[in-house]
């Protein structure tokens, strides 16, 4: 793991005339960057939920919640999509029993998304699990992400039955990889 790759879509050319190339590579969970998205995905999705802005603590307390020092090798991935030295998104996967990846924490900035974005972070992701030796990938969702459940479909992942009990989970989706 820890391949950089690097893309330029025509969405971010229309975006910016001069677009930098959105570099995807591997980050701590613990650094400045992977710490301040983290924090922007919560407050995105706290928000989501509730239908409104979420509250500082709340957004804190989701956090603490669903830690993330496991999403680095040997037990999983954290990865972060910039544009020069904007942060765009992550996603991150953890390793599971069965040789399956789970996959954790896909974020895409508000003002980056329809770029692309997700899908190169869903498609590098996918590829390092691949080079790991991962045979199926999962993920769970909920209801009102209604763009993140179309990316996976459209990625190959087939819903479901439930893999885990989490509270927020609505939707389950599981891909193969061989």
């Amino acid at each position: 793991m820890g391949a950089q790759y690097l893309a330029r879509s025509a969405s971010s050319v229309e975006r910016m005339m001069f677009a930098l190339p959105i570099l995807v590579s591997a980050a701590s969970p613990t650094s400045a960057e992977a710490k301040n998205v983290s924090l922007r995905y919560y407050e995105d999705i706290v928000s989501r939920y509730h239908g409104r802005p979420a509250l500082r603590q709340e957004i804190l307390a989701a956090q603490a919640g669903y830690p993330s020092d496991d999403l680095v090798s040997p037990t999983g991935l954290l990865l972060l999509a910039r544009e020069g030295d904007t942060v765009l998104g992550c996603a991150g996967m953890r390793i599971r029993p069965g040789e399956i990846g789970e996959v954790t924490r896909v974020f895409v900035e508000p003002d980056a998304r329809g770029q692309g974005v997700g899908r190169l972070l869903m498609e590098t992701l996918e590829r390092e699990c691949r080079v790991v030796g991962l045979t199926a990938l999962r993920l769970d969702t909920r209801t009102d992400l209604v763009e993140a459940r179309r990316l996976y479909s459209s990625l190959g992942f087939i819903e479901g039955e439930a893999h885990n009990t989490d509270p927020y989970a609505n939707h389950w989706f599981r891909k193969e990889l061989r």
